[in-house]
């Protein structure tokens, strides 16, 4: 049996969620990938971060596990919805950007 590849995120925050944090800039986590031939994933980080900071977590994603409509979210720069949402596969050392929404 082999190990599942893992890399470590860090999730950048607007001041509006550093409270959760103990008013930190970011958090790191690790983000586990579901299969070892698989690369770790945005929802596995999130699910890092929901057993660390599950406060947090809850800001982010709803009941059902969707990001909020209300919350942006970009990985290396790119806006994470278009490129998988929960889905969107993370590199090494990726850094994740949560920002307000903006309508």
């Amino acid at each position: 049996m082999n190990a599942r590849p893992v890399t470590l995120v860090t999730f950048v925050l607007p001041s509006t969620l550093r409270h959760w944090i103990g008013d930190d800039t970011q958090v790191r986590v690790f983000a586990v990938a579901p299969e070892e031939s698989e690369t770790p994933t945005l929802g596995g980080a999130l699910d890092t971060l929901r057993r660390t900071h599950p406060d947090l977590e809850g800001r982010l994603r709803d009941e059902y596990g969707v990001l909020r409509r209300h919350i942006g979210i970009f990985v290396c720069g790119e806006n994470a919805r278009r490129l998988g949402g929960l889905d969107c596969e993370l590199p090494p050392g990726a850094e994740v950007y949560v920002l307000p929404a903006l309508n």
